[in-house]
């Protein structure tokens, strides 16, 4: 599960050029604007990152200008995202964990502090408007899709060391899924089943396309006891249609066979038989660390435009076959977003 607010260390901090009351603070791989002089290196402090709702709260009313938000989806509160101040880009919050009553001065690095603190994952209208009519949870084998940001965690890259991986594009839109068990054909989206009566844009497309009479058919034929299919939905009408579609379209990133997910090769050989479209390939090779050794490196691998334009939100790197991570408790992937889609798109 993701860290949305993590108690971590201040690595360095740096004077912006200009500023007299605000400098940079270095944070895993991150870097947040702060107040001059309130951390220090060494310092223990709470990070929450980008895409953070944060609960309304004394400590977080300085946020009130330019990050409230009070909507149907998700209430009154704070949320997190890119930001610029003296030309300096901020992802997150860094406060002193001295700041927070109900967190011990003893407490460990790594610590994850997100429920304690009432933080959630911001989520859109756009997103939830795409499902349609809610009729339960996940099934029990379709994961929530939620990359880990190697600015998060940027050891994870020498997990990648001497392995083959392959880099995909991060396509910009919302994650749907379709699956098949012992309770049938289900279709989902992020956090929730949905029901076929007309009111899914996915659903539309899993009609359209025979999605499901594939798919039933290719579950039956090969006896699997499970089978999910997980993709990102990319239509006109949601995330901005930054990919400049003239209708709906879905690209699959992960297929996962009774509980496990499989490796690049047979998630290829899978689409091709079913006919579907897969997230677009950018790159295969090996030892990740000794091309892309830093964030940075990675950050500027992640730059780009979509076919038709639109900035590239970013891209995901895997193995090219599952490695199981310790540091995710799962298997090894992350995603690494653009800085200049986030300036350009996150509002």
């Amino acid at each position: 599960m993701r860290k949305l607010a993590s108690v971590q260390t201040i690595i360095k901090t740096e004077p912006i050029e200009g500023a007299d009351k605000i400098e940079l603070a270095f944070v895993l791989g991150w870097q947040c604007v702060v107040n001059k002089g309130q951390l220090h290196a060494g310092d223990k402090a709470v990070y929450f990152e980008i895409d953070s709702f944060l609960p309304v709260r004394n400590e977080f009313e300085f946020l009130r200008s330019n990050s409230y938000k009070n909507t149907n989806l998700m209430g009154e509160g704070f949320r997190l995202r890119t930001l610029k101040f003296r030309g300096q880009v901020s992802q997150g919050l860094l406060l002193p964990v001295t700041v927070f009553s109900e967190i011990p001065a003893d407490i460990e690095v790594g610590t994850d502090v997100t429920e304690l603190l009432g933080v959630k994952k911001w989520e859109i209208e756009e997103a939830a408007s795409s499902g349609g009519t809610i009729i339960g949870q996940l099934p029990m084998d379709v994961p929530k899709t939620d990359e880990t940001r190697v600015q998060a965690d940027p050891e994870l890259i020498q997990e990648f060391a001497g392995l083959e991986y392959y880099i995909s594009t991060k396509m910009d839109g919302s994650s749907h899924s379709v699956s098949v068990d012992g309770d049938g054909f289900h279709v989902t989206g992020h956090n929730y089943e949905y029901k076929n009566d007309g009111k899914s844009g996915f659903y539309e497309l899993v009609k359209r396309d025979n999605i499901e009479e594939k798919v039933m058919e290719f579950y039956k034929a090969n006896g699997y006891n499970m089978l999910t299919i997980q993709g990102e939905f990319c239509a006109p009408g949601i995330q901005k249609n930054r990919l400049k579609l003239t209708r709906s379209e879905w690209y699959v990133f992960t297929v996962r066979i009774d509980g496990k997910r499989v490796g690049l090769k047979k998630m290829q050989e899978i689409c091709e038989a079913l006919s579907l479209n897969m997230v677009p390939i950018e790159e295969i090779g090996t030892d990740l660390p000794s091309k892309y050794p830093t964030v940075e490196a990675l950050l500027e691998r992640a730059d780009g435009e979509y076919p038709n334009g639109g900035r590239k939100e970013g891209i995901v790197i895997r193995p090219t076959e599952p490695i199981f991570s310790k540091r995710i408790s799962g298997a090894l992937s992350m995603k690494v977003v653009s800085n200049k889609y986030l300036l350009k798109n996150e509002e």
